[in-house]
């Protein structure tokens, strides 16, 4: 969209917390290979759909891509995706304690055969303010919280999170925003195109390659839909559909919430009838001026 003034002088740092794995192209709706030839893009379809990406591991990755572009005397735009990981970056991530294999492989030994609700409760039980955050199916965040209390006796959501921008970058933060009955006509409008592309064939040659629903790719949108609720019989691809339709639609709105909690963002109205919305360029433009 804003190729006439990224295109040569800028480089993409993807904020999609699930662009980054392997071979989940059509779910995540990976950019083309149309746009990568114009716009170099980092930290899409780095990891395999076997292994777990957290906000820290994008933090310390977006960092060391951000700097390696400045040094090439270009431009890093920071583009997405998960709110979470953008204002982890924008504020710094909460000081946490890192994250602990052997605990963690003991936690989801000890929660493998029970069910995402009774696991529910237990957050509920230690940190309801991080259960209120965190997705119903989420497990990969659930285990994070039970991970962190065991490491430290304290719930996650006790460790503060910043609440300024950091100090080394000098950002601008825009973001988009579209009327929600249109937005929600957009996802369903998704959902169908990539049915189209073969969303289908994309998932039963994952799981042929031994995919499971434990897997943290698998448990992305557009891909947890495909193995049903536990205890149930294979969905339709028109109960898939319309599962994925839903369960986007309440993550937009949450990360809708989310974003509106970021810092000094410029808002812009994305009209059907518009490529770049009223008034962008000219922001871009006088922060690339200001920077020179």
């Amino acid at each position: 969209m804003l190729d006439p003034l990224f295109s040569g002088r800028a480089e993409i740092i993807s904020a999609d917390a699930l662009q980054v794995y392997k071979h989940l192209d059509i779910g995540t709706a990976k950019p083309d290979a149309k746009i990568l030839s114009r716009i170099p893009h980092h930290l899409i379809d780095i990891i395999d759909y076997t292994e777990t990406f957290n906000v820290g591991e994008f933090c310390l990755r977006a960092d060391e891509c951000v700097r390696s572009i400045l040094d090439r005397g270009l431009l890093p735009v920071i583009s997405g995706g998960a709110a979470y990981y953008l204002k982890s970056w924008l504020l710094g991530p909460p000081e946490t304690p890192t994250a602990d294999p052997i605990l963690r492989t003991s936690l989801e030994g000890q929660w493998a055969g029970k069910s995402d609700e009774v696991l529910r409760k237990e957050l509920i039980r230690i940190d309801p303010v991080s259960a209120e955050r965190i997705g119903n199916r989420d497990r990969y965040r659930m285990l994070r919280v039970l991970e962190v209390y065991n490491q430290t006796g304290r719930p996650l959501s006790d460790f503060p999170v910043h609440e300024e921008p950091r100090e080394d970058y000098r950002v601008l933060s825009i973001g988009l925003r579209r009327e929600r009955a249109e937005l929600y006509r957009r996802i369903e409008q998704r959902v169908d195109i990539m049915l189209e592309a073969g969303l289908a064939a994309e998932v039963a040659a994952l799981r042929e390659q031994g995919a499971r629903r434990e897997d943290p790719g698998m448990k992305a949108i557009g891909y947890r839909e495909w193995f049903g609720e536990e205890g149930e019989d294979e969905p339709t691809v028109e109960r898939v559909r319309q599962l994925i339709a839903r369960n986007t639609r309440r993550y937009a709105k949450r990360q809708m919430t989310f974003f509106s909690s970021l810092p000094d963002v410029r808002w812009f109205d994305a009209e059907e009838d518009i490529d770049i919305p009223g008034g962008l360029l000219d922001t871009v433009r006088g922060f690339l001026e200001d920077d020179v």
